[in-house]
């Protein structure tokens, strides 16, 4: 066999695979470990900005209706500043999932409720509540993991999906109207806002943002291992009743199973960066 026509076969076969894979969609990162696909076509049925400016308000306004609840953490709580601390290692390596993430505006806050909850919302909007903290005991490489979860929907635009599917042609031309000033522009944007709460997403949805989820955490030098003593914790509470989170965001040994099967694809990135 020659070696050389070998080496040219071998040099045009890369060549081959990195153009291929540099016409990919920035959705799905070139350099990505674990292996979830281009995000859904269905979303750009749905402004990105106009979703995004929606969600601010919304989260606005639910964080003003907790500061006059004295349920929003102020900047000097300490378990606010741990998930500040979190988030300022998470997000520096969110815009290689989703160029958009660049521009976003990213908060982070804390509500006290007994709650197992945690979310972001579109244009990187994050909130716990403590319940989820306290009740699981979360270490911070566990809440690294919720954070990335819950970074990812948004990164994976996983609302602009959702609601393009729950909503069709209507939601379609109310936002046409929308954008080409034909009025119905704060009834629009409230709409939107509110249902952002109250989504739920696909099991798809779910195991994207876990697998995202693990490796945004990764990157940033958090134990992906905690993943699974995460899951298996949310597990436990589900036995209880425990609300929110686990409403809408179900655990389970599939859930498990997957979570272990990737964690090997990410450590070496997680070793990179305790380095």
């Amino acid at each position: 066999m020659c070696l050389l026509c070998s080496a040219k076969q071998s040099a045009w076969s890369g060549r081959r695979a990195f153009l291929l894979a540099a016409g990919a969609t920035a959705t799905q990162p070139l350099l990505a470990q674990v292996d979830v696909g281009n995000a859904s076509s269905l979303r750009k049925l749905v402004p990105a900005g106009e979703l995004e400016t929606a969600a601010g308000q919304q989260y606005g306004q639910m964080l003003a209706e907790a500061r006059s609840k004295g349920a929003l953490a102020p900047d000097s709580n300490a378990q606010l500043q741990r998930l500040r601390t979190i988030g300022r290692r998470l997000i520096p390596f969110a815009p290689k999932w989703n160029d958009r993430a660049n521009g976003w505006k990213w908060e982070v806050n804390l509500i006290g409720s007994k709650q197992i909850n945690a979310f972001c919302m579109p244009g990187g909007k994050i909130a716990f509540y403590t319940g989820i903290l306290d009740q699981l005991k979360l270490t911070d490489d566990e809440a690294a993991m919720v954070m990335g979860h819950e970074m990812a929907h948004a990164l994976r635009e996983h609302a602009r999906s959702r609601i393009a599917k729950s909503q069709g042609t209507g939601a379609l031309l109310s936002l046409g109207a929308q954008l080409f000033g034909l009025g119905q522009l704060g009834d629009v944007a409230a709409n939107i806002g509110t249902q952002l709460l109250t989504l739920k997403f696909s099991r798809e949805d779910e195991t994207e943002a876990d697998l995202v989820g693990l490796e945004l955490a990764a990157r940033a030098g958090y134990n992906p291992d905690a993943s699974v003593a995460l899951w298996k914790k949310m597990a436990a509470a589900t036995g209880s009743g425990g609300p929110g989170f686990l409403s809408t965001h179900p655990s389970g040994p599939e859930r498990i199973r997957q979570l272990e099967a990737n964690v090997p694809k990410v450590r070496g990135l997680y070793e990179a960066a305790r380095r």
